[in-house]
């Protein structure tokens, strides 16, 4: 057994070992190994890079974005177009996909490796021997001790399966496998109503696959019913079936078909199954218990904003710990993180923290809605704008959106925002600026918007507060 600890090193150099490869782990290596500090990185698996480039966002927003060209196709807003039914090469958007999460995978991690030579990477699976010591199982075989003076556990999370009767012998899919399908399959059972879900069986659906989905409530139940009527209207009025409040109990897969048994007794039948029911920690097999490392409930390790854990020398950041799984989240906590094992006092703020599901429409958020203020005992008010009357919305013919601003009464300072709109992931930006600024409703009202912008929504809803929208010119300053 080799025994490596700091002391190996003639410089003296802090030693940070780095329990993952993913977005916050490598923002973290950055920060460190510019602070003078000798970086071991652990990986287990084959591929760096985590789950945005390989296996999530990178691979998710392409196939989404094929899908909405092909509808295109299908549901113009534009009739006078007559639009040829499109042909799909499934094999070859499959190898596209990959090429470009290699490319992105190459450019923003592995070429990192190799022109930082403080940081060091190890290939095998870590557990703790203490809160200071690492036993790393090599991937060549054989096992290393790691001993460091700061540990970051940055071990991302993988996708959800629920105890189902008679799934566990299937071939079901998760996100990962069904996001580089080569085959467009042509029925499909989706179980979960979240992002990951609603994005896979949208694109599906739009690529040619008969699709059904299985929400135990409502869609993207965490955001306000309105949003969710919204979506479920255009994702029936595009060939979907949504089963809602309903839940998959159990499941049969013979002569290359599934069969499934909801809840409500209805018999659902499809080629293919897409369980994607959210994401669990993989924390599991790193004996946090030897660490003295405390987790959730769910298993997700528990850090302070400055991404401390409960025990000072170990940190953690990105989808393993309480934090929201966004990709942007784990990048800001990975480098606040690495900065903080080198002696730094970075705070994580997610008060103003964005997020985008990418349907279409897209649904975006920033702040509170009506329901959380409340909640919080904030006075509010609110104003929602339906994009038929934003004129970009009008030029495009696609008015099925609307833009909702929250304010607090007292300070009419803009404190939340919820749109549904075809980029309202664009759009989301502008307010959540606006409310890290502190401006109110009149101040967003009174700034240049360019004309025949979806953003301009924002200015128009500001007016809303004090005046009625529908009487307003064009261009109104």
């Amino acid at each position: 057994m080799h025994m490596s600890n700091y002391h190996e090193n003639e410089s003296g150099a802090l030693h940070v070992a780095i329990i993952g490869t993913g977005s916050a782990a490598f923002a973290a290596a950055i920060q460190a190994s510019k602070s003078g500090a000798r970086v071991s990185m652990i990986e287990m698996k084959d591929t760096i890079g985590g789950t945005c480039v390989n296996i999530g966002c990178v691979p998710s927003k392409i196939l989404i974005n094929a899908a909405k060209i092909a509808q295109e196709t299908k549901q113009s807003a534009f009739p006078a177009l007559k639009i040829s039914p499109y042909v799909l090469d499934r094999s070859m958007l499959a190898s596209q996909i990959q090429n470009r999460v290699d490319e992105l995978r190459l450019a923003k991690y592995e070429s990192i490796l190799e022109d930082n030579p403080s940081i060091k990477l190890i290939n095998g699976r870590a557990k703790f021997l203490s809160s200071k010591e690492l036993q790393i199982e090599l991937n060549a075989g054989g096992t290393e001790n790691l001993v460091a003076d700061k540990i970051l556990i940055a071990t991302g999370s993988r996708p959800n399966v629920p105890k189902i009767d008679g799934l566990e012998n299937t071939p079901y899919l998760t996100s990962t496998e069904a996001l580089f399908t080569e085959v467009t399959p042509e029925s499909l059972i989706v179980v979960g109503a979240s992002v990951v879900a609603l994005e896979i069986a949208q694109a599906f659906l739009r690529l040619g696959t008969q699709v059904s989905l299985i929400a135990r409530t409502t869609l993207l139940s965490h955001e306000e019913e309105s949003i969710s009527d919204l979506l479920m209207e255009e994702l029936i009025s595009e060939g979907m079936k949504i089963h809602t409040f309903t839940e998959l109990q159990l499941v049969t897969y013979t002569n290359g078909k599934f069969e499934c048994i909801t809840s409500s007794g209805s018999e659902l039948k499809a080629e293919k199954l897409l369980i994607a029911t959210g994401r669990q920690a993989n924390t599991d097999q790193l004996n946090l218990k030897s660490a003295g490392v405390d987790v959730d409930n769910q298993g997700r390790v528990i850090v302070g904003n400055d991404l401390q854990t409960s025990q000072k020398d170990i940190f953690a950041a990105g989808d393993c710990t309480q934090l929201p799984q966004f990709v942007y989240v784990a990048a800001a906590a990975g480098t606040r993180a690495g900065k903080n094992m080198v002696g730094g006092d970075e705070k994580l703020d997610i008060s103003t923290l964005p997020t985008v599901v990418f349907t279409d429409p897209q649904v975006a958020t920033v702040g509170l809605d009506v329901a959380q203020a409340q909640k919080q005992g904030i006075n509010v008010v609110a104003r929602k704008l339906d994009l038929e009357h934003v004129p970009r919305a009008l030029a495009n013919f696609k008015t099925n959106g609307f833009i909702q601003l929250v304010a607090d009464a007292e300070t009419m300072q803009i404190i939340g925002a919820q749109i549904i709109a075809d980029v309202a992931g664009e759009m989301i930006q502008t307010v959540s600026i606006a409310i890290a600024q502190g401006m109110t409703v009149q101040a967003l009202a009174d700034t240049l918007f360019p004309y025949l912008t979806q953003v301009e929504g924002l200015k128009l809803c500001a007016q809303t507060f004090t005046q009625d929208v529908s009487q307003l010119s064009c261009c109104a300053g």
